[in-house]
């Protein structure tokens, strides 16, 4: 049974200011992952679910212990041993039965992001371990999606928006990667149990106004939170466009794509094919808003998230190519279509907005 965004428990939601039934509904139609069900999880999780979100993925490869219990208030003394993914989810469909649940009970590591994001619109990394976060900022800006991120140790906290799409990422926040195990950790140092209940709080708001274009999200800025002044600060921050990025997303996009080498079409050279005898398919797996502000003509439209379900309907045999807005999330289908048999399959470098600029300036951008 799905998530009734008419229902009267979102009825207070509903009658927000700048809220409404479309607000209601974005939700709804929402899929969510988040990376752990901690102590941030804990706050995240549950407000997530009770908001009204259609689907949530837990992963967590950890099981719940005693010394957890004072912080991570979704389990239960009872839950001891038991995996966590799988406790938060028993208190979450108790708390929202038609919320689509979904358990992983595996660590999020390179080679399953691809399957685990393939549809969702938000990622969460609630597991405050600075290795993941690079990982999951990564994946999210191959994916083409926002990270909502926070963590809390001692007596503070921070949460932030990183969207490699909207020009900014975690990595021009810390663009080394952190050593955790050179760091301060919980285990180390403590954490007040009310601070991770803040921050995931925060986080799980992040989500929300992400989902619904309510508000004005943390993209850029972190917010940081001292329990023991009560006092929360913002730190702005942005992409130094000189700076080297190891680890960038043109980096690991080469790096994917060495493995299948002439994949990829410059806008010029799409040109030049569709306007040849034997024109190429060609894939659109942007969203329907963007396909209807512009399009290449000829396009099938197939968002990204149904590819999995619709590839079927695709002749795997035939010159295809893919394209989305900037070659972000193209990148990622080809290599779907690729393992699935696809063998003359490319994608548009840059996406429809380049083409737009070098090879049919008549198209609208956006």
């Amino acid at each position: 049974m799905a998530v009734d965004p008419g229902s009267p428990r979102y009825a207070r939601q509903r009658i927000l200011d700048g809220f409404g039934s479309d607000a209601q509904s974005r939700l709804a139609d929402a899929h969510v992952v988040v990376i752990g069900a901690g102590g941030l999880g804990s706050s995240a999780l549950p407000i997530l679910a009770a908001a009204g979100v259609g689907a949530i993925t837990i992963v967590d490869d950890d099981s719940v212990s005693i010394s957890n219990l004072h912080r991570q208030t979704l389990h239960l003394a009872a839950d001891v041993d038991r995996g966590k993914a799988r406790s938060a989810a028993g208190r979450l469909a108790g708390l929202s039965p038609d919320t689509k649940l979904r358990i992983v009970e595996d660590r999020f590591e390179a080679g399953k992001t691809f399957d685990l994001l393939l549809d969702a619109d938000v990622l969460v990394d609630a597991s405050d371990n600075p290795a993941t976060r690079y990982l999951a900022n990564d994946a999210a800006a191959v994916r083409g999606i926002p990270l909502v991120w926070g963590s809390a140790l001692a007596y503070a906290g921070q949460v932030g928006v990183a969207w490699d799409e909207k020009g900014v990422d975690y990595r021009d926040l810390f663009p080394e990667d952190a050593d955790a195990a050179t760091g301060d950790t919980c285990a180390s140092v403590g954490v007040l149990p009310s601070v991770p209940a803040v921050i995931g709080a925060m986080m799980a708001t992040e989500v929300l106004k992400l989902l619904t274009g309510v508000g004005e999200p943390l993209v850029g800025r972190v917010a940081a939170y001292d329990a023991l002044t009560g006092r929360t600060r913002e730190i702005e921050y942005r992409r130094d466009p000189e700076a080297p990025r190891p680890g960038s997303l043109e980096e690991r996009t080469a790096s994917r794509m060495d493995a299948v080498p002439d994949r990829t079409v410059s806008p010029e050279q799409l040109r030049a094919a569709l306007a040849s005898d034997h024109p190429p398919v060609l894939l659109d797996i942007r969203e329907p808003w963007e396909a209807e502000i512009v399009s290449i003509p000829g396009s099938t439209l197939i968002p990204m998230g149904q590819i999995p379900d619709r590839v079927t309907q695709l002749d795997s045999d035939a010159e295809t190519v893919v394209y989305c807005h900037h070659g972000v999330r193209s990148s990622s289908v080809l290599q779907f279509l690729v393992a699935n048999g696809f063998t003359e399959a490319r994608h548009l470098t840059g996406g429809v907005d380049a083409y737009a600029v070098q090879a049919d300036p008549s198209l609208p951008r956006y």
